[in-house]
């Protein structure tokens, strides 16, 4: 055996973003090999993980020559074209999740008409090719409407929110494909983790939730605060049934609405997903180690949390790059404080991280968490 030949099983994951980062922490404890596939050498994972292959995700002949000797292929994004999914599987790789089950969270249009034929609930909702029939939708249903495009759209972008027949015009100008859902009064957004393995082992994290701005997550508590258990178990249930319904091996992150008369599903994630950073610091296992052992065919990790209360928040870029400096007054006024950087160059409004905080409290374990994410990415106190 050469010096660079695996030891242990290897996983390849397709994307050198920060899931596949943190991914590396947990195949490290695993001895699990993860490779990947990166755009460039500059990407956040191919930073710190020893096996990257430079490519191109959108050519079959690039994921064919990457997923050589690998026991398991994987993403931490949904952009892989499903045809070059599905030849990779026709050919023997073992693609997970397969294309059946990714295109749901690659095409919004395929995801509600699938949801919707086994009883999933979502906000009504219609496939759109002109402004006649977002008139005749929101006739139905009123206004305002939402508007989004099928695929490619994440963090808040491809959706529009209309008001009037003139927004709704502007939107469609973007000429691509969308579909249109009526606009719900939701009480606060939440999300469900869940993970499922090639023999059907299925786990939920605790539904937790998820405080939006401008799009983008910025903060997420566990477990969801106040949450019902008959309403927590209720959407643990959908996304477990979501995840067998579907076929998904590996985590799925399972986005909903709750409102006044019960929850509603928003969006689908099947990779690790900002909802779950948390379990790093806050769950017996961590969504990445989770994925893992799901797409290895593994028996999965307790879900159970570390500690009563958990509140992550996202490391925004602000206007200053050099975070390094704050690191010394976050580090000395609380210990306890989790730091995870995604080695990323600093952008305003770019996730360039997230910090972790645990305890008892809600309010004072939030605080905690605030205080320092506000600090680092501005050097202002809250």
């Amino acid at each position: 055996m050469s010096a660079n030949s695996p030891i242990g099983p290897v996983v390849g994951m397709v994307g050198a973003g920060q899931l596949a980062r943190m991914t590396q922490q947990s195949a490290i404890a695993l001895g699990v090999e993860l490779r990947v596939l990166a755009n460039t050498s500059d990407e956040s994972a191919a930073r710190v993980i020893v096996d990257t292959r430079l490519g191109d995700y959108r050519e079959l002949a690039d994921l064919r020559e990457f997923a050589t000797g690998c026991h398991a292929i994987t993403f931490d994004h949904e952009h892989v074209p499903t045809e070059h999914i599905r030849a990779l599987a026709a050919e023997g790789y073992a693609v997970r999740p397969g294309a059946d089950a990714l295109v749901h969270a690659q095409d919004k249009a395929v995801m509600r008409e699938r949801l919707t034929s086994f009883g999933a609930p979502c906000p009504a909702w219609a496939r759109v090719s002109g402004l006649e029939d977002v008139s005749a939708f929101a006739a139905e249903h009123g206004w305002p409407v939402v508007l989004k495009a099928i695929r490619g759209g994440y963090d808040g972008r491809g959706v529009w929110v209309c008001r009037t027949p003139a927004e709704v015009a502007e939107a469609l100008s973007s000429g691509v494909p969308m579909m249109v859902e009526a606009f719900v009064p939701f009480e606060r957004e939440l999300a469900v983790l869940v993970a499922r393995s090639p023999h059907g082992q299925g786990v939920s994290y605790p539904v937790v939730e998820t405080v939006q701005q401008d799009g983008i997550c910025v903060e997420v508590l566990a477990p969801a605060p106040g949450l019902d258990p008959e309403e927590a178990a209720e959407a643990q249930r959908i996304a477990l049934q979501i995840a067998h319904e579907l076929g998904v091996t590996g985590l799925l992150a399972v986005e909903m609405f709750q409102t006044a008369d019960g929850l509603l599903v928003n969006e689908l994630a099947m990779r690790p997903h900002n909802s779950g950073h948390w379990t790093i610091d806050g769950s017996r296992t961590s969504q990445f180690e989770q994925h893992l052992r799901a797409v290895l065919d593994l028996p999965l990790g307790s879900p159970s949390m570390s500690a009563p209360v958990v509140v992550m928040a996202n490391l925004l870029g602000g206007d200053d790059p050099d975070l390094f400096k704050r690191y010394e007054h976050v580090m000395a006024h609380d210990p306890g404080i989790k730091l995870h950087f995604y080695g990323k160059e600093v952008r305003p409004g770019r996730k360039i991280g997230h910090v972790t905080a645990v305890g008892d409290d809600l309010e004072t374990v939030r605080a905690r968490a605030r205080h320092a994410a506000v600090y680092l990415t501005t050097g202002e106190y809250t």
